[in-house]
């Protein structure tokens, strides 16, 4: 496709932005060949009169782009106006075209959510990492944390999001909903992804964050006493649970005390890495808040964080060329 003005004069600049830089690394870790086959048998085909669907390849870049940077429907649509990197990205030439609307974006995402192609996605970038040998399968690491609902009651209904529930952390309550995963212990890469009320304990999801080939498991203290409970009890894989931040600090300061501060420690610098994820979503594509209503929803959505969350943590250690082609 022959290039406008515009373009050339934005490939001619001499400094390429942060935003640049990320969706060229999105674009080269992302298997889009594996994804457009994942979805093109649910994708609307052009069937008799009347205006044909836009290309999948097109929609499934913009919805790349709204999760990257937590945008909404009508968010996304003007960024790709506003943003010349988010139009190379997509593959939106404005002197030919004009940008996909929201109302198509919102039909998208029902698409993917109503089918459960997000569960489906995630799947598939896992298997593609692990095609690349990044997913070791022998450790999990199990953690979750809290994603804000809004607590406003100014809606249709009048009322807060009856499938959200408030947690108590430290001395803080928070309303929201939790994301529980299980992380390769190895890579730092997300294999499961469950999506539960704020008030649900993180112990009572640590049997479905397993994928049952690991030997070992990995905890912070919320998950004390996991081994012990009955979705747990004779399963092979070993538990290694942090101390109480009240028991550490009572440690004797002999041999012993010293040996189990330094396990403790130990213990803590592997389960960093179920951090790592958590950083992304919340810090790179700033999921700090829920979007819509209900868990379904939201936890469709988690899917998809995770599984790009994956491809950034993953990026650093290989690329993948793709090439990028216009619908």
């Amino acid at each position: 496709m022959q290039k406008s003005f515009s373009d050339l004069e934005y490939a001619a600049k001499k400094k390429r932005t942060r935003r640049d830089l990320f969706l060229a690394k999105i674009d080269s870790v992302t298997p889009w060949s594996k994804l457009h086959k994942l979805v093109e048998p649910f994708y609307p085909k052009v069937e008799g009169a009347g205006r044909p669907p836009i290309g999948l390849a097109r929609m499934l870049r913009m919805y790349v782009a709204q999760q990257c940077f937590g945008l909404s429907d009508e968010g996304i649509e003007d960024a790709i106006y506003d943003s010349q990197a988010i139009r190379a990205f997509v593959g939106i030439d404005l002197g030919r075209e004009s940008a996909p609307d929201a109302t198509t974006l919102l039909k998208f995402r029902h698409l993917l959510e109503a089918k459960d192609l997000t569960r489906q996605i995630f799947d598939t970038i896992n298997r593609h990492l692990a095609e690349k040998g990044l997913m070791m399968r022998e450790g999990t690491i199990v953690d979750a944390t809290l994603i804000a609902a809004p607590p406003s009651t100014k809606n249709k209904d009048g009322k807060r999001d009856p499938e959200m529930h408030q947690s108590k952390k430290g001395n803080d309550w928070h309303f929201g909903m939790k994301a529980h995963i299980g992380v390769d212990a190895a890579s730092g890469l997300v294999h499961t992804v469950v999506g539960t009320a704020g008030n649900v304990s993180d112990v009572t999801q640590a049997h479905a964050l397993l994928h049952g080939d690991e030997t070992a498991a990995l905890g912070d203290a919320g998950y004390q006493g996991v081994e012990k409970r009955p979705e747990n009890v004779g399963k092979t894989v070993t538990w290694h649970v942090a101390m109480k931040r009240s028991k550490r600090k009572a440690l004797p300061k002999n041999k012993l005390g010293r040996m189990t501060e330094k396990l403790e420690h130990l213990k803590a610098s592997v389960r960093a890495k179920v951090e790592h994820p958590f950083h992304v979503i919340k810090n790179l594509f700033h999921h700090r808040k829920t979007r819509y209503r209900g868990l379904a929803k939201n936890t469709a959505q988690l899917f998809t964080l995770f599984g790009f969350a994956n491809l950034v943590l993953a990026g650093r250690r290989f690329r993948v060329t793709e090439t990028r082609v216009a619908s």
